[in-house]
């Protein structure tokens, strides 16, 4: 058992098609319980949600298999926000967004996340960082995260120090060239990358992916949000932020 209260416990499980770490700080007791309820309820919304799984709830309502209505309150829950986001955005963030296919995995992704950093803090954990596929959620102490480098995957390009705070950064680089401007339809030219972040990790998630896919239009569309800070990297290296966003860093792109 973990008994000193400056010990560390970090902890790494694949799900969701991507790497999760959790990074749990001055635990007094040992934290495996609560990251591995945590980790089982990754896998569950990754039963549920998976754009892959031949049985998930989001491929039985892509086939018309299984209605919105008998679906997990989870999944009518994701649903109604993604569609709120998707009306805020005015349609860049689109969970239907393939021949109308239906994929609220932008969202999905950083919800997910949230709700493990939710069962830790239940669990009486209050200094941990949880990070996901470009998604990070960072509860007590003094965080310093680093923001990948859009064009050096070994490199960072910021640091953002943080407290409580959700991040997240979409761009070409972690999902290739996934994100489509949906006035055009074609993949993003000229924006490397876009990180947003605020108090829900969710919502930072699909406004990240939205700001991403509305090009060069993206800086001035997220410096209108209410409650969360952006920094977008434009293809010739020029980094825009808005006025609060918390990075150390306000260079041009090294």
């Amino acid at each position: 058992m973990l008994t000193s209260t400056t010990a560390r416990h970090v902890h790494v499980e694949h799900v969701m098609g991507t790497a999760v770490s959790f990074d749990v700080r001055d635990v007094p007791d040992d934290p495996t319980a609560a990251i591995a309820a945590a980790v089982e309820d990754l896998r569950a919304v990754d039963r549920r949600f998976s754009t892959y799984r031949c049985e998930s709830e989001i491929r039985r309502m892509r086939h018309e298999q299984l209605r919105a209505e008998d679906a997990h309150p989870d999944v009518r829950d994701v649903l109604d926000r993604c569609e709120e986001l998707r009306a805020f955005s005015g349609g860049a963030f689109d969970h239907r967004p393939a021949a109308g296919l239906l994929d609220p995995s932008a969202y999905v992704k950083g919800w997910a996340v949230g709700r493990a950093a939710t069962i830790l803090q239940d669990a009486g954990l209050d200094r941990f960082c949880i990070t996901g596929g470009g998604d990070v959620i960072t509860r007590g102490g003094d965080w310093q995260v680093g923001i990948q480098h859009p064009l050096h995957r070994d490199a960072i390009c910021a640091v953002v120090p943080a407290g409580d705070l959700a991040i997240a950064t979409s761009g070409a680089y972690e999902r290739g060239d996934h994100v489509r401007d949906h006035r055009t339809g074609r993949a993003p030219s000229a924006v490397l990358s876009v990180t947003v972040c605020g108090p829900d990790l969710g919502t930072a998630d699909a406004l990240s992916t939205a700001a991403f896919a509305m090009d060069a239009d993206g800086p001035a569309w997220t410096a209108g949000l209410d409650g969360y800070e952006a920094m977008t990297i434009l293809r010739d290296g020029t980094v825009l932020c808005t006025p609060a966003f918390p990075t150390q860093d306000d260079g041009g792109l090294q």
